[in-house]
């Protein structure tokens, strides 16, 4: 049985690195490290986009494991996918993510 779980970590591990990876290089144009990563998003967080009018936050890390901020990223996967141009873009309204976020905090 612990096997069983194992094996149903590891495609979730492997697109949380994948989310990570994909966002770390992402957000302002202005990169000031040789990891090439924005300088105003510390260590541990990643960048987002949300609402109508695509809306910049910085958010932990952390948030990748809580549940639904998980169903906010296969929201995202389905509307966006997870390989374009703006970065990991968020598909709700800001207030609510706003929310949701305060919350998880």
């Amino acid at each position: 049985m612990a096997i069983t779980r194992k094996a149903n970590k590891l495609p979730q591990t492997a697109v949380l690195k994948q989310i990570l990876k994909r966002c770390s290089s992402l957000g302002k144009k202005d990169y000031d490290n040789e990891d090439g990563l924005p300088v105003d998003v510390p260590k541990g967080h990643f960048a987002v986009y949300v609402g109508q009018k695509r809306t910049r936050h910085i958010v932990p890390i952390s948030f990748l494991t809580h549940p639904d901020f998980q169903t906010l990223l296969r929201r995202a996967e389905e509307e966006f996918g997870f390989d374009h141009d703006m970065g990991l873009t968020i598909p709700c309204d800001e207030v609510v993510f706003l929310s949701l976020t305060s919350m998880l905090r």
